[in-house]
């Protein structure tokens, strides 16, 4: 999506519940504790992966995607499917998407990333950075410099 920004991504934290949970430092009944809510999104609103669960290892994972935003109001919170992003996107200022990873056969769940989408993502021509020019004795070396606002330009 063209307006995906402010991307965290919560792999290493999700692979050291994964080695936490071989060594026996964490109960699977701790980790697979998917609520009832979030195993039927999972069922009607989640996208199939080809990933097989790394605690079960008997289904795919599925991810589930929410939404939350001012803009939403009441639909704040509600799980959607991937397909219907790019529509809000376009039509809220801004919102953020958390993905969680399911597994409907054991309940494991876990936080995968979360962004930010909406219109205020959309650079137009007017918004696009400039590269500041910065001579150098003899000739003109480019790099990214600071704005007059304070903010770096890249």
């Amino acid at each position: 999506m063209r307006t995906q920004r402010q991307i965290v991504d919560y792999s290493l934290q999700r692979r050291a519940v994964l080695r936490d949970v071989r060594n026996g430092r964490i109960g699977t009944l701790e980790v697979c504790d998917a609520s009832p809510y979030l195993r039927n999104a999972a069922t009607f609103h989640g996208e199939p992966t080809e990933e097989r669960c790394p605690i079960c290892r008997r289904e795919n994972l599925t991810l589930v995607h929410y939404v939350y935003g001012d803009e939403l109001k009441q639909s704040a919170g509600q799980a959607r499917k991937l397909a219907e992003l790019p529509d809000l996107a376009v039509t809220l200022r801004e919102f953020q998407v958390f993905v969680v990873e399911v597994c409907r056969s054991c309940s494991w769940n876990h936080l995968i990333e979360r962004f930010v989408l909406g219109r205020d993502g959309l650079v137009t021509d007017e918004t696009l950075p400039t590269e500041v020019m910065v001579s150098s004795g003899g000739g003109g070396s480019r790099r990214n410099g600071p704005s007059q606002s304070g903010e770096v330009r890249r």
